[in-house]
């Protein structure tokens, strides 16, 4: 379910346009630290464009990213350095995305937080303002915001 949501993501986010080398350059969503997703995420993404742009999954072991991303998801593997890694990615034109409680409270831009059978969203709309990002209001509406 997660791995839907940073594809819907994709959708409803809108990037500086120095985000991308060019007008039908890829979506790039990178998974850093052990991927929870398994096939997930790259079948959620395989055969898909917005406009464009392909979808691309890339799984990356260590920083930076740079714009080789546009959407980072960091694991949980990743709990212990999150605040030191979020600080190292606060750039523009990256989406940040995790499943820690403290993610968006650290600085990260979205939260995917699981309730029972649901995703809850968490938003810092500090930190996507931050990384220049537009996040649309069909997602807020059904987010938290965290500050």
């Amino acid at each position: 379910m997660k791995a839907a949501f940073l594809y819907t993501f994709a959708k409803f986010v809108e990037w500086p346009s120095q985000s991308f080398g060019g007008p039908s350059a890829a979506i790039t969503i990178c998974v850093l630290g052990e991927d929870p997703f398994g096939n997930f995420l790259d079948d959620a993404v395989r055969d898909k464009a917005l406009g464009d742009r392909t979808l691309t999954v890339r799984h990356v072991i260590d920083l930076p990213v740079g714009r080789e991303c546009n959407i980072l998801f960091i694991a949980a593997s990743e709990r212990r350095r999150m605040q030191a890694l979020l600080a190292a990615v606060a750039t523009i034109g990256l989406l940040t995305v995790g499943d820690t409680a403290e993610f968006a409270a650290q600085g990260g831009v979205i939260t995917l937080q699981r309730q029972g059978e649901r995703i809850r969203l968490l938003v810092n709309l500090s930190a996507a303002e931050k990384a220049k990002l537009r996040i649309s209001s069909r997602v807020l509406s059904l987010a938290t915001i965290v500050k």
